[in-house]
């Protein structure tokens, strides 16, 4: 009995040879997670840029929707000059709207520039339609291919 109680005071006891992990099996879990991270990772990363594109798109679509209801209201859409910002403050240059709601026509009293940091561009009378709206894309720059490319409302569906 005696020996025994040396023993775990030594910390030779049962418990104290299953304490922790070796050397050999933290190396494996690294290297087993340097693995996943290696294949996992580029997926995500490249995931980032298709997000900011579905989200110009949403955000345009909110726009056309806004303004629509506000030439439902009034009669006409906002000009040029008074922009995007006639869908969340009554306009008060240009022709004012007489119907205009006091929340205005977005839930958030503010234009969002589009995922990139960008402002979105409004025209009204547009080339392609009533109005046009259109994000520069990744670049902030007109034309471009893939994530630089422009994102209009006439080319989305």
């Amino acid at each position: 009995m005696e020996n025994r109680k040396r023993e775990e005071d030594i910390g030779g006891g049962a418990y104290s040879r299953q304490r922790g992990f070796t050397l050999l099996e933290i190396i494996v879990v690294v290297f087993i997670l340097s693995i996943l991270v290696a294949l996992v990772a580029p997926r995500i990363i490249g995931r980032t840029d298709d997000a900011r594109i579905a989200d110009t798109r949403l955000q345009i679509k909110n726009f056309e929707t806004a303004l629509k209801l506000y030439r439902l209201d009034n009669g006409f859409y906002p000009d040029t000059q008074q922009g995007l910002d006639a869908l969340v403050e009554k306009p008060t240059t240009g022709r004012i709207p007489s119907k205009y709601p006091p929340g205005g026509y977005l839930e958030k009293k503010k234009i969002p520039p589009d995922p990139w940091g960008n402002p979105y561009i409004y025209v009204s009378p547009g080339l392609h339609g009533d109005f046009d709206i259109i994000s520069r894309g990744g670049d902030g720059k007109e034309g471009g291919e893939g994530k630089d490319a422009d994102i209009n409302n006439w080319d989305l569906s």
